[in-house]
């Protein structure tokens, strides 16, 4: 073999190793991700993943030791197969959420991932033993192997940066399944030679009909994406965006316009004031001093909305992690009609932040502490509700100050109401209030009222307008008939034992079972 020849192949196999270590771990990131944002629970599912990914890997390299010839012709039937399967696989995993049970598409998607590291298993050795031409043996091992983590390394770094932000998932599947495919038919013409004439062509056909479509899949991706997405929503949608932490989806009927974040409504203008007003209003007329307000979460800028109906406010900080929903407050013609332009205010400063690491980095006092933070569907969002969150929080109130926040459904979520009533007591606040208002967009939903010191919670004379709160609606609200109150015997949620996940996805996995029968 001539030197410069034997440069280009090596060449050729170096740069197939890299992109198939980067492809293969993208599909991972891929599936799990996708799972994470339909069935929550990310650690289960990224763990999940990663290990039958790991065990199919095995069986792949196990099942390789069969293949004797064609190295070659495998390789590429590999990296064709490979990429229409991890290609297709967050398309597929939105036709099994929408069709399938949640145990029937948690199974379809363990078996897209099995298939999907066996076919990454069969490849690695494949391609060491193509390479023992150009190396020996203990410098093909590493060079096959190392290439083979630094693609994956570029996979994560990738994907949460660039990929997840800017194409989403369902776009970046299909642009990694393109790479894949690509993969295959560039090293298929570069070894084209070797290959027999009848190999040749069905090589040659299969992946080109392949990358037509992808191609064709891509061009109509914003088609099905919009399907599947009006499949879920009832109403029509006039915003979708992925940001690097979330889905955020606005739709409108009429006159009622609503925010949903991952497939989760936030709020729905026909009926947003009940909530909003009980969150923002109730614990206003308690705090002796309100002068200085901290909101955590509540991005688009409803609770400020309440606020600033008081004189006495004389400064709002909004916290919340994603910039995205703090632009849309502000952009979106709708939503800042309906925030009557609150974040544009001057006594409102809004911080894209992390709500924990924002508390435990300022030294600020605050009269009122309120948490309008997401249902806790995941474990970064469970931690916001653990003693330890508390405990910072009650660190960060001021010695006469009000601290609430929103606490799930008290009627559907039950468990993780109560479980986050339990937590607030046992971080070290003295006095716990439960109460609860009837939202029609969401049902009966909980809130929790903490205070360093006691005071008359079901007690309101109203100090501003209000369009749902008086003192009658007030006192029932701190009654809980029998069906929703207190079970007892339940856990404290610690940020290093999130029961309150469990709670909390028990009840919501079997409202989405309900919704499908």
């Amino acid at each position: 073999m001539n030197s410069t020849k034997g440069s280009s192949e090596r060449f050729v196999f170096i740069s197939a190793i890299f992109i198939a270590g980067l492809c293969s771990l993208i599909y991972e990131l891929l599936i799990s991700t996708t799972s994470s944002y339909f069935l929550g629970d990310s650690v289960k599912q990224f763990s999940l993943t990663i290990g039958i990914y790991m065990a199919a890997m095995g069986v792949g390299s196990f099942f390789s030791k069969y293949i004797h010839d064609n190295l070659l012709e495998w390789f590429i039937k590999t990296e064709v197969l490979l990429g229409l399967v991890g290609g297709m696989s967050v398309p597929f995993l939105y036709f099994a959420f929408d069709r399938f049970s949640i145990g029937t598409y948690q199974v379809a998607m363990l078996g897209l991932t099995f298939v999907v590291g066996m076919l990454t298993g069969l490849e690695v050795p494949i391609l060491i033993r193509l390479m023992k031409e150009h190396y020996p043996l203990k410098a093909n091992l590493a060079n096959v192997l190392g290439l083979d983590y630094i693609g994956a390394l570029a996979a994560t770094l990738l994907f949460p940066f660039l990929l997840l932000p800017y194409l989403g998932t369902f776009r970046s599947s299909l642009f990694f399944g393109l790479i894949n495919i690509g993969l295959g038919l560039f090293v298929y013409r570069f070894f084209t030679q070797q290959l027999s004439v009848k190999k040749k062509l069905w090589l040659e056909i299969t992946t080109i009909l392949c990358i037509l479509f992808f191609i064709l899949m891509g061009f109509f991706s914003g088609k099905l994406l919009q399907h599947w997405e009006d499949s879920f929503y009832k109403h029509q949608i006039i915003f979708s965006k992925q940001t690097p932490y979330q889905r955020l989806v606005v739709t409108k009927n009429q006159g009622d316009v609503r925010l949903y974040i991952n497939r989760i409504i936030q709020f729905s203008a026909r009926d947003e004031y009940r909530y909003h007003e009980s969150l923002a209003l109730v614990p206003l007329h308690l705090a002796e001093n309100k002068k200085k307000i901290l909101i955590l979460g509540g991005g688009e800028g409803l609770l400020a909305r309440e606020l600033l109906k008081h004189p006495a406010v004389e400064s709002i900080d909004i916290i919340d992690l994603d910039p995205e929903v703090f632009r849309l407050a502000k952009e979106n013609p709708y939503i800042r009609e309906l925030n009557q332009s609150a974040l544009f205010h001057p006594k409102v400063k809004s911080v894209a932040d992390d709500a924990m690491l924002f508390l435990q980095q300022s030294k600020e006092q605050y009269d009122i502490i309120l948490a309008d933070l997401p249902d806790p569907s995941n474990e970064s969002l469970a931690r916001l509700y653990s003693t330890a969150f508390f405990k910072i929080v009650r660190s960060r109130l001021a010695p006469k100050g009000v601290f609430a926040t929103q606490a799930s459904s008290t009627f559907h979520t039950p468990n993780s109401f109560w479980c986050i009533y339990e937590s607030v007591k046992a971080s070290g606040f003295e006095n716990v209030y439960p109460y609860h208002s009837y939202v029609p967009s969401f049902g009966d939903w909980g809130f929790v009222i903490a205070t360093p010191e006691p005071v008359q919670a079901d007690i309101f004379k109203p100090e501003v307008s209000c369009r749902y709160l008086d003192e009658a609606t007030v006192k029932k609200m701190f009654h809980f008939e029998k069906d929703i109150d207190n079970p007892g015997d339940l856990a404290i949620n610690r940020i290093d034992r999130p029961v309150l996940l469990e709670y909390f996805l028990d009840d919501f996995n079997r409202l989405i079972k309900e919704k499908k029968h």
